[in-house]
């Protein structure tokens, strides 16, 4: 008998379907083809394997005893198919798909995933971390967290946390910043594609501009922060990015001046879909981690992970 390969799938599932419907006109009907095209895909089946699976009566096709269990046989084996592809289907009706920038994937999202799975143990996440936006209307991504002013072409938002900007340093780092002026003498660490400006801070705190020595630049936030974290300089931080370094001590914010940028950080999704129901888990769930952060952010003032606002230069 040939291989598989050399069969037909589309004949093998005529042969199954006359065999089980006991007709060519109700097979016709299921598979959505004409009774003439079952015919024929089931004699060419007949021909590539050699073999005779109906006889052919005046009152229709009648199974021959192999053609009969040849059919059983693919029965078995067209509902294990469809099981699999059910299974599949399932997983991916199941399955969130979300856009958000590596630094914030990194930083914050992706070490708060734990309690996401203990409340929906039957979602399952998918983290496309990117800094390109995705085209909502053209992707499988459910939902995406984009830092901006909340307007993008074809997409809903909702705002999560408006973006405020800080400087922060390691603790052993932060004796010798007593007052703003004192960035004169610190090395900055810098991300050469940040999107915030140290104008916006330096107005936020009412003091004049201060020129920092040149340190590290990097092209990634998250190395910014691994940086800060050694102890090699500054930056000018934000919440998402800084606030689990901050509420362990790894990182605070010597001068407790927190800057509004007029950017934030808006929970996105294609307009003109309906929003599933994983979707939705997701909104609030994630709604519920940012207002535990920031409550975690002002307990840390509170207990000196971000000090209070020096007075003078």
């Amino acid at each position: 008998m040939p291989g598989l390969n050399s069969v037909h799938l589309n004949g093998l599932r005529a042969v199954e379907a006359v065999a089980r419907c006991g007709s060519l006109a109700k097979a016709a009907d299921e598979l959505g083809v004409s009774p003439s095209a079952i015919s024929q895909q089931i004699g060419r089946t007949e021909k590539q394997i050699g073999r005779t699976l109906f006889e052919r009566r005046p009152g229709g096709l009648v199974p021959t005893e192999f053609g009969s269990d040849f059919a059983a046989r693919l029965g078995v084996g067209f509902r294990e198919l469809a099981q699999a592809v059910a299974m599949a289907d399932d997983r991916s009706a199941n399955t969130l798909i979300v856009s958000v920038a590596p630094a914030l994937a990194s930083r914050w999202l992706v070490p708060r995933l734990t309690r996401f799975f203990a409340l929906y143990p039957e979602i399952l996440i998918r983290i496309d971390a990117s800094t390109q936006l995705v085209d909502l209307g053209r992707s499988d991504v459910d939902v995406a967290i984009r830092l901006g002013k909340g307007e993008w072409s074809g997409a809903r938002s909702e705002l999560l946390l408006p973006m405020e900007i800080f400087p922060v340093c390691s603790p052993h780092l932060a004796p010798e910043l007593k007052s703003i002026g004192d960035l004169a003498d610190a090395w900055e660490i810098r991300d050469e594609n940040s999107m915030i400006s140290w104008e916006d801070w330096f107005a936020a705190a009412n003091a004049a501009p201060v020129k920092p020595k040149r340190g590290a630049s990097f092209t990634d936030p998250i190395l910014c922060l691994e940086s800060v974290i050694a102890g090699q300089g500054f930056m000018l931080a934000w919440q998402f990015l800084a606030a689990d370094a901050l509420a362990d001590g790894r990182l605070v914010a010597p001068f407790g001046v927190m800057a509004p940028t007029g950017l934030g950080h808006y929970l996105v999704t294609p307009a003109g879909q309906r929003v599933t129901r994983k979707v939705e888990c997701f909104r609030e769930w994630v709604g519920s981690e940012v207002r535990e952060t920031m409550a975690n952010m002002k307990l840390a003032k509170r207990v000196g992970g971000i000090h209070s606002p020096h007075s003078g230069l």
